[in-house]
């Protein structure tokens, strides 16, 4: 599908009756799963990262992460409107639906982005608010408009967007950027290729018929069974780069060698199959990955490093 068709198919949603949409549609324009994660990793970064944070600055920081988020979701719904009433994974998102029009999502998403950016500059940090309006500029103008529907490597690059949190919330914690927060970046960034690309192997066929230039479709699955293998391969060790670093307990790198243990042999299991074998390995794989970044990252919050002064947000 060419860009001009999607236009096309976009403006079919069009109609003269007010809109339908109740608060619930709003809601799901946000894209809450996809928040609720953006506003934990941000969370790991905030309470990670050194000093004392007031608890209400605490609360406004992960307030406008949380806002600008769900921006970043109602912009991306906004445009990707055509292709999301082609695939059954997303054809019941509001748009779609005719719940909401496409300039209506686009116009919420940038009240909310523009709330959340200046909020988050005037009352916690302006470097944070910095790379929040970054982190919504690339998920909705670099990664959406552009990268999705024009290369394979969209997941890669695009992947960075989601990879910022935790940077944010570390910015608004200390008013800068430390290597810890780095690295909690790299995690992001290499798990997201294998994340997407085993989701995107049993919907290989969805993302051809919305014209979307996933590897599977464009370079074949088996090239994306060894993608997701050398990134998997440089995940694991980046998952225990904390622990190496100092900056995470025994309990964490337990963790990350087991996680990323299982996760390269989730990916070499998905190597040798094919058929429904594959499918099988490939949704094994992906549902995985969610729990592996999720365990990963809350030992970052139960376990106390020793390694930095007090953390995190505390009252009084």
């Amino acid at each position: 599908m060419s860009l001009s068709q999607g236009n096309d198919l976009t403006g079919s949603f069009a109609r003269v009756e007010p809109s339908l949409a109740g608060v619930g549609d709003y809601v799901a324009l946000m894209k809450p799963r996809v928040m609720s994660l953006v506003v934990f990793t941000a969370l790991v970064g905030l309470v990670s990262a050194p000093g004392h944070l007031h608890p209400v600055i605490g609360f406004t920081a992960l307030l406008c992460i949380a806002v600008g988020a769900g921006a970043a979701g109602a912009l991306n719904m906004g445009f990707d409107a055509d292709v999301d009433a082609l695939m059954s994974r997303t054809a019941g998102r509001p748009i779609p639906r005719g719940r909401i029009l496409p300039g209506e999502a686009l116009a919420f998403g940038l009240t909310l982005a523009g709330g959340s950016i200046v909020v988050l500059g005037l009352l916690v940090s302006v470097l944070a608010a910095g790379l929040l309006a970054f982190t919504i500029f690339f998920y909705a103008v670099v990664y959406t408009m552009w990268l999705k529907r024009s290369t394979p490597q969209n997941i890669v690059i695009g992947g960075a967007a989601g990879a910022f949190p935790p940077m944010i919330g570390w910015a608004a914690a200390t008013g800068g950027i430390g290597i810890e927060s780095i690295l909690l970046f790299l995690i992001i960034f290499f798990w997201t290729p294998p994340h997407f690309w085993a989701l995107s192997l049993y919907r290989a066929d969805e993302y051809a018929r919305a014209g979307i230039p996933m590897l599977p479709v464009v370079a074949g699955r088996e090239e994306t069974h060894r993608q997701i293998l050398l990134y998997t391969l440089v995940l694991a060790p980046l998952g225990l780069a904390p622990w190496l670093f100092g900056f995470a307990g025994a309990a964490y790198g337990a963790v990350a060698i087991a996680g990323g243990g299982m996760m390269i042999l989730l990916a070499l299991q998905l190597r040798v199959r094919d058929g429904a074998g594959e499918e099988r390995a490939a949704r094994r794989l992906f549902a995985f990955s969610i729990l592996y970044l999720f365990v990963l990252f809350a030992m970052l919050l139960v376990e106390p490093t020793g390694r930095l002064p007090p953390a995190g947000i505390t009252i009084g």
